[in-house]
């Protein structure tokens, strides 16, 4: 299985990226994983619904350029579904044995999605109904996939 996932921003912070590096590396032994990083766009003090439209719709384009048409898009939202570990380790089965062999999962900005990307989602998830640092949410879903990974297999893992 290959999964990307495409996030609005870098991280900075050097302990996100231990922990990215970490769970990449755990990951490996399951599936390809490519993290691609498209750049933000700067929101101005006090933007109006206008501005953050056009700043959301920029950040789209970006991440829409980087979607296969054959790869199942699995968007995070805080109005998708939410789920356990369970359910999305059978989710993420249940996407191969359908056929698909490219899974993208997409984090997005600062603003959120914009509709494109959305409309272009097979799957809404949601990790809770708090926002959170997009750098942050790069770890969680990365521990996450692994997690659903290492139930699929019968491994054992901490709970």
């Amino acid at each position: 299985m290959k999964i990307d996932i495409i996030c609005v921003g870098k991280i900075k912070e050097k302990y996100f990226n231990m922990a990215i590096d970490e769970y990449s590396k755990r990951l490996s032994k399951y599936v390809k994983l490519n993290i691609i990083e498209v750049t933000d766009e700067q929101t101005p003090e006090g933007a109006s619904k206008a501005e953050e439209d056009s700043i959301k719709k920029k950040e789209a384009d970006r991440i829409l350029k980087n979607i296969k048409d054959t790869a199942y898009v699995v968007t995070l939202e805080i109005l998708g579904e939410m789920i356990d570990s369970v359910k999305l380790s059978k989710k993420l089965e249940n996407i191969g044995v359908n056929g698909y062999g490219h899974i993208v999962f997409i984090i997005g900005g600062s603003l959120g999605l914009h509709e494109t990307v959305s409309n272009r989602s097979d799957y809404k998830l949601s990790f809770s109904k708090m926002t959170f640092p997009h750098q942050l949410m790069r770890v969680v879903l990365l521990e996450q996939i692994y997690r659903g990974y290492r139930i699929m297999n019968n491994e054992p893992y901490h709970k």
